[in-house]
């Protein structure tokens, strides 16, 4: 039998005394400190429900019962749920949506045109515009962050609740999520959703609401189980559904600290949800568990506008009722080489395999991660900081762009949808800042050309001076290649570094120039390879290797997304799915979406070739980061990560 020697060690012991609890004081300091190995840990996930569509309901002011989704050209993205009964579907078109549901009100996402300064709008004609038009995820980007916000302000005021310290001790007098940060471990794991540990805070309102762990939790043996919890009902909430446990008969055995604290989790999170709608008529589901992956899972399966609990003693019971490829970090290729070893995508089933047999198939890293993985047990922290590594702007064009004049004015618009999330990246409070300015394109033959350049440091980064960078850009990359008619453009900025604030970052972004800042230091990328050829190249077998029960689990996902061989399928109703990402597209639009995929696979060829690749995206997780090098080396080529959108916006 596979054990993880620090968490047995870490773990809840029986107690042949029905006086004392199955865990000890230490759990309890565990708890304190976020260590990811206390039994007693409490992590949520909150999810918005149909964001997109919300975000559109909220700002046109229509009621809930109103069907309605979001398109984007002459297909929906996302959908409501009053229109789901109505069998309206993502990636359907418009008019078929409208043929089922003849209330459903389609509302076009917001754009950029061609020759209007660079500025988002929304647009009565949007829809018949693809070839002028560009896509802008800003008005979601705005309600998210003003979300996120709201949902910080909520758990900064349930930790001044139950706060230990006097009033001399305070950081400082204005409170709010400044001075509660250190309770709360917040990820924003997308611009919809976000991972919350909890630990700290619950353990602040167990001392709070129970005098007895404050009485004995400082001058006890660490190694001392702690009393029984009362055994009061507890209250899980209306909208909250708990999940059952193993054994109907132990609902009515004794409760034990980790109940109470997976409890705590739900009312906190049940109070943040209650913030958001409060504050800005959105809803959302949460899952709460002892872990992310329990935590995601549970958000999951009771929308909308509800949470769902699992209790430790319930979690190998909710994952029994799963594919193991719906848990996280084992869909893609990963999951897919796990079912074809061992013939299933069940959970319960792959519980039957002995641990001696996953390692002759996976390896010993990967099988041992996986056997804790199905058993409910995942080490990965919650990530305070998941910064974005790159940013991307791009279009394809149909019919191709003929002239200069074209190619300035779709210029203007990158810059400025650029610009724009740099500002929301905190580049005006020095907070983050771009050293590496790329452009790409591609001509109606499919041949590409890129040029990328040092972004000077001792200037301060405006539209003007990213402008100015894109046409030196632009005319370099003319001077080698062939650009017109033009297919497909892009413009990217990456190679991030942080930011002091203060005096500090002042002279930092506004110190003397360095030699080389500009063209000079540009390095050109050329490829003539046809996009269907770069499609098809193959994938080392390394790929499946797993990360283990490591903290950063994310990046597993994001390395099993990124690696690819053409394995896209075509459904009867004329969509297929990108073996890449995994997202439904229409036919119609599969060239476009691929497109996209190689402009980022170009960006960060480049980015890798100078050696440029941030030092953050290096990873020590067993032996996945072997893997990964011998894939690259097989495949002349690798991939990095891309956290800024699930869906394509052409």
């Amino acid at each position: 039998m596979c054990k993880d020697n620090s968490a047995s060690e870490d773990g809840p012991r029986p107690s042949s005394d029905q006086l004392n609890s199955q865990f000890s004081y230490r759990h309890l300091q565990l708890l304190r400190s976020f260590s990811t190995k206390s039994p007693l840990r409490v992590i949520a996930h909150i999810d918005l429900d149909a964001f997109y569509a919300q975000c559109e309901m909220v700002r046109l002011g229509l009621p809930r019962d109103v069907p309605l989704a979001v398109q984007q050209w002459e297909s929906l993205i996302a959908v409501n749920y009053a229109a789901r009964p109505f069998n309206v579907t993502r990636m359907i078109t418009a008019q078929e949506a409208r043929n089922r549901c003849p209330n459903l009100v389609t509302q076009h996402v917001a754009t950029f045109r061609e020759g209007e300064g660079g500025r988002w709008a929304y647009r009565s004609d949007a829809a018949k515009r693809a070839h002028t038009d560009k896509v802008s995820l800003d008005p979601y980007r705005i309600e998210s962050r003003k979300i996120m916000e709201v949902m910080r302000d909520a758990l900064a005021k349930w930790a001044e609740s139950v706060d230990q310290r006097g009033p001399g001790e305070r950081r400082t007098s204005t409170g709010g999520w400044n001075e509660y940060n250190h309770m709360v471990k917040f990820e924003k794991a997308s611009v919809d959703e976000t991972f919350i540990d909890l630990s700290h805070l619950v353990y602040a309102t167990l001392l709070e609401r129970y005098s007895v762990l404050q009485e004995t939790n400082e001058t006890r043996d660490p190694s001392e189980l702690m009393p029984k919890p009362p055994q009061s009902t507890l209250r899980w909430g209306a909208d909250s559904h708990l999940v059952d446990l193993d054994d109907e008969k132990a609902e009515n055995e004794d409760h034990d600290w980790d109940d109470i604290a997976i409890s705590i989790g739900g009312e906190i999170v049940k109070s943040v949800r209650q913030a958001v709608w409060e504050k800005l008529s959105y809803t959302c589901s949460g899952g709460i568990g002892r872990n992310k992956m329990i935590a995601k899972l549970g958000s999951a399966c009771n929308k909308p506008d509800k949470q769902t609990i699992v209790r430790n003693r319930a979690a190998q019971s909710f994952l029994n009722g799963y594919k193991f490829t719906k848990i996280r970090s084992l869909g893609g290729k990963l999951g897919k080489h796990i079912s074809e070893c061992f013939d299933t995508e069940l959970v319960v089933d792959l519980l039957k395999v002995p641990i001696d047999q996953m390692r002759s198939k996976l390896g010993e890293e990967t099988a041992t991660w996986l056997y804790l993985m199905i058993r409910g047990e995942d080490y990965s922290e919650v990530n305070t900081r998941v910064q974005i590594k790159s940013m991307l702007s791009a279009k394809v064009f149909r019919p191709n762009i003929r002239t200069m004049e074209q190619i300035e004015k779709w210029l203007q618009i990158f810059v400025s949808d650029i610009y724009n999330r740099l500002v929301q990246d905190g580049i005006l409070e020095h907070k983050r800042r771009p050293r590496v300015i790329t452009l790409h394109c591609q001509n109606e033959q499919r041949s590409n050309g890129s040029r990328r350049m040092q972004i000077p440091q001792g200037r301060l980064i405006d539209e003007d001076l990213l402008m100015d960078l894109s046409k030196k850009l632009l005319v370099q990359t003319m001077s080698t290649n062939k650009v017109l008619p033009c297919a497909h453009l892009s413009l990217s900025v990456s190679d991030f570094e942080d930011g002091a604030t203060g005096t500090k970052s002042l002279h930092g972004f506004f110190g003397a120039r360095t030699k080389g800042d500009d063209a000079d230091s540009t390095t050109t990328s050329q490829t003539a390879v046809s996009a269907d050829t770069k499609r098809k190249r193959s994938v080392s077998p390394s790929a499946t290797s797993a990360p283990g029960f490591v903290s950063d689990i994310q990046y597993m996902k994001d390395v099993q997304g990124s690696v690819h061989t053409d394995q896209s399928t075509t459904s009867k109703d004329g969509s297929f799915q990108c073996a890449r990402c995994g997202k439904t597209v229409e036919e119609a639009g599969r060239i476009e979406h691929s497109d996209r995929h190689l402009a980022e696979d170009l960006t960060r060829e480049e980015q890798r070739s100078a050696g440029l690749a941030t030092s953050s995206s290096s990873r020590s997780a067993f032996g996945f980061e072997r893997a990964t090098k011998r894939r690259q080396s097989a495949k002349g080529k690798g991939k990095g990560q891309e956290r800024q959108s699930r869906l394509f916006f052409g």
